[in-house]
């Protein structure tokens, strides 16, 4: 039996190992999710670009079956499958599912990648290879994703539109209509 005033002793005892694993379970969380472990994510809310459009897609997060699974960020790498002919415009929905996974995977070993159906930072940046910035008005720049051309794509050649805002965050127009949307890692609105 304890006493009073040994009872302050054995709750500190206690506290201590507990609060030590709570913080290093806490800390591994922030630590290992997907999108920082590749050490490409910029950690912005939208995507991003600053300086040259060709180089805009270069440092952006993960995109895949569970992480961002449901945001803009994943409907405009859907749009991006769809304008290099691995995807249907039907697939567009925001949702990385299996459909997105396979084309993800078919995009990727077309282009000499590891083909791991995460749209991570090798995969944006080879579709940024087809960025090319048409205007600037005040600050906006508007660009065209150039898609596949000829018999390549099932889906015929395809282009859209993005737009960069003066503070770097792109926003897109999807093929089926509608938007902008901005391309948002935690959200989803297309």
């Amino acid at each position: 039996m304890y006493s009073l005033h040994s009872i302050p002793r054995v709750l500190k005892r206690a506290a201590v190992p507990a609060v030590g694993a709570v913080l290093a379970i806490g800390i591994n969380v922030t630590i290992a999710t997907p999108a920082t472990a590749s050490g490409s994510y910029t950690g912005r809310a939208y995507v991003y670009g600053s300086g040259a459009v060709s180089d805009d897609f270069d440092d952006e997060g993960v995109t895949n079956v569970t992480t961002h699974r449901n945001s803009n960020v994943a409907c405009l790498w859907q749009t991006i499958l769809w304008a290099n002919g691995y995807l249907p415009s039907s697939g567009i929905d925001g949702v990385f599912g299996d459909q997105t996974d396979a084309a993800t995977r078919n995009f990727q070993r077309d282009k000499g990648l590891v083909a791991d159906g995460s749209a991570g930072r090798n995969s944006w940046t080879k579709a940024g290879d087809k960025l090319v910035q048409h205007d600037n008005q005040n600050g906006w720049l508007y660009v065209v994703y150039h898609g596949a051309t000829g018999s390549r794509s099932p889906y015929g050649s395809h282009e859209f539109v993005v737009q960069r805002s003066p503070d770097g965050n792109y926003r897109f127009y999807p093929p089926q209509g509608g938007g902008p949307y901005w391309a948002a890692y935690n959200s989803r609105t297309c």
